[in-house]
């Protein structure tokens, strides 16, 4: 998308270049080979979402252009790529564990802030109800999973070691 002295942005719709709908869609020369790729960019962002190889024209030179259909395609696939690693993200960032105690069903959770200088996690736990029985700082290398979550809740709540 352009920009228009007036601060408004025009559509591109070229043969080997589209931005429409805050997406960019390139195809460039591939350099591993003789072929083509296309690179699909989220407006805002310096990286492609998706880079995958792209269609020879007739002439067996040249790339086959990007029309609507292309387009639209490569921005639903791009935009499930990043819904993925989003995913992806929360369950390294994000742990929880339901365990059965005499105290009944607590829900023990593991969240982690990462930060480049400092980084920190906070071990939780609540019952079925949802009450907050115990937050504490740990290390973001701690390791839940349902003995750390079990021993935690038997040493009642101290901070593990």
């Amino acid at each position: 998308m352009q920009q228009e002295p007036n601060g408004e942005t025009t559509d591109i719709r070229e043969p080997r270049l589209w931005q429409l709908n805050g997406w960019t869609a390139k195809v460039v020369k591939n350099e591993e080979d003789d072929g083509w790729a296309v690179a699909m960019t989220q407006a805002g962002k310096s990286e492609p979402a998706l880079v995958g190889p792209w269609t020879m024209g007739r002439d067996k030179k040249n790339p086959k252009p990007l029309d609507a259909a292309a387009f639209n395609t490569l921005v639903k696939t791009a935009s499930e790529v990043i819904r993925r690693a989003e995913q992806h993200l929360h369950a390294t960032l994000h742990r929880q564990f339901e365990v059965e105690t005499d105290k009944g069903r607590i829900t023990v959770m593991l969240d982690i802030e990462p930060d480049e200088d400092n980084p920190s996690a906070t071990l939780s736990a609540q019952d079925a109800a949802g009450e907050e029985l115990a937050r504490i700082k740990v290390s973001p290398g701690f390791v839940l999973n349902r003995s750390s979550a079990l021993r935690w809740i038997e040493a009642d709540f101290a901070k593990p070691r």
